[in-house]
């Protein structure tokens, strides 16, 4: 597309990833069709157990949950449309609707790190303070907790989201991307883009301030683990947190791989592309295998389930 004069706006951009491959785009519609069933029906399955049962119906188990609707959400905000692009070759997307999904796909990503900060907060409680554990983790810190993280989320999203609104896009409107993101946005946009990319940065720090918090929380659990004289309590407490630590891994690792493969020259833009995917669906995708496995309160509630139906079936 031709570039405009800078008074003018482009209103409709063009979602163009992976058109390097061109002949082979089509059939990124398979994986991405395996990968949607596969995160759908798992953290569906997460998400049953935990609601149906009352014996899970504690603070881990529902940041557990959190975690399994969010993996439902994250794919919905960009896979099918990607998926209709890849096999119709449909790439045009609206301003308007491009910076709904900027907004979502990031407020999701805060909400991500705000559930993993809210699990090694509980971790930290549960376990450095077990005998005050209802004292501290109860229906009102809880809510005060999450209002502000809440907040926090939807100020920061809502001020990056906003600095783009009433920029011009006159420099092109195709982006390689398969979806809108913040940084392959604001590079169509014309002007002084340093609040935008301050902005930016700012989403970053973000969830890299978390992170800080999250660790922080789990070196203080194994120091209090490790001083622990129970043999049986040490080797729950290590097990319960893993899974944790694998998750948060997951999480973080797709995060900084993303993140830093913008940021790296020579990296081939369609490697770029798989990245973001990666951030975006890795989490989703891993989770409930996880939980469902490592988990012995959810795998247990799993396999009744299952027999339970195939019983049924029979």
């Amino acid at each position: 597309m031709e570039s405009k004069p800078s008074n003018i706006s482009h209103e409709v951009f063009y979602l163009i990833g992976f058109t390097d491959v061109q002949p082979y785009r089509p059939l990124l519609f398979i994986p991405f069709l395996f990968i949607i069933i596969h995160t759908f029906i798992a953290n569906a399955v997460i998400v049953v157990v935990i609601a149906t049962q009352n014996k899970l119906h504690s603070p881990m188990y529902l940041l557990i949950l959190s975690v399994a609707v969010l993996g439902f959400i994250k794919p919905v905000l960009f896979v099918p449309r990607f998926m209709f692009s890849a096999l119709f070759n449909q790439n045009a997307i609206s301003r308007e609707e491009c910076l709904t999904q900027l907004f979502f796909i990031h407020y999701a990503g805060c909400y991500q790190s705000s559930i993993l900060l809210g699990m090694a907060v509980d971790r930290c409680f549960a376990i450095c303070f077990p005998l005050r554990y209802g004292d501290f983790v109860n229906l009102r810190n809880t809510l005060i907790f999450a209002t502000i993280l809440v907040i926090r989320n939807c100020l920061l999203v809502s001020w990056m989201v906003g600095l783009i609104v009433p920029k011009t896009f006159c420099k092109s409107n195709l982006i390689y991307h398969c979806f809108c993101e913040h940084t392959s946005v604001v590079n169509l946009a014309c002007g002084d883009l340093t609040k935008n990319y301050i902005a930016g940065i700012f989403a970053f720090c973000l969830p890299t301030v978390d992170c800080a918090f999250i660790a922080l929380s789990y070196i203080i659990i194994f120091i209090v683990i490790f001083h622990s004289h129970s043999g049986e309590s040490r080797q729950k407490a290590i097990h319960t947190c893993s899974s944790h630590i694998i998750c948060l891994s997951v999480a973080y690792f797709s995060v900084a791989i993303a993140f830093f493969g913008y940021r790296v020259p020579g990296i081939p833009r369609d490697l770029r592309v798989v990245t973001s995917f990666l951030y975006l669906l890795a989490p989703g995708f891993s989770n409930p295998l996880i939980y469902g496995i490592r988990t012995k309160e959810i795998r247990v509630h799993i396999e009744k389930y299952l027999k339970c139906h195939k019983i049924t079936a029979i």
